[in-house]
Formats: C-alpha cells, sequence, structure tokens
C-alpha cells in the first residue's frame, strides 16, 4: 500500500497506481490501464471511476516525488 494526499492505494504491480506511476516514470502521457497479469500481457484500458482515480493518484504520486528515468 502506498499512502498519497492521505488516501491509501494498492501499489501491486500491474494495479491502475502502478501503471500510473510507471507511466509517468517512463515519460509517458497518461493512459488510464491496469494489467491482468503479472507481466503486462492482458492489459485493461477501460476502467471504473474508482481505478481510473488511482491510476492518476499514481501519475501525480510519480510526478510529486520526481521519479522519471534519465534516458
Amino acid at each position: 500500500m502506498t499512502v498519497f494526499n492521505g488516501i491509501e492505494y494498492e501499489d501491486y504491480h500491474g494495479s491502475p497506481f502502478d501503471r500510473g506511476r510507471a507511466d509517468y516514470y517512463y515519460g509517458r502521457g497518461p493512459g488510464p490501464h491496469k494489467w491482468l497479469d503479472d507481466v503486462g500481457r492482458k492489459r485493461v484500458e477501460v476502467l471504473t471511476e474508482e481505478e481510473i482515480s488511482a491510476y492518476m493518484a499514481g501519475y501525480a504520486c510519480g510526478k510529486e516525488w520526481g521519479e522519471q528515468k534519465e534516458y
């Protein structure tokens, strides 16, 4: 679990929060999604409002904490 802005988010690999943070880290624009498996082969882009919120929080968390890959 990760606490961001006072809210606890599940941050397991492939969760919406994890994917949002990863997209920011790799310099991709936001595109809410999650993975249904451990390796990213089963990507789901249509999410619930709660999952979209968790994805966007993960993206904002990465941005606020300055976590971005340098190429």
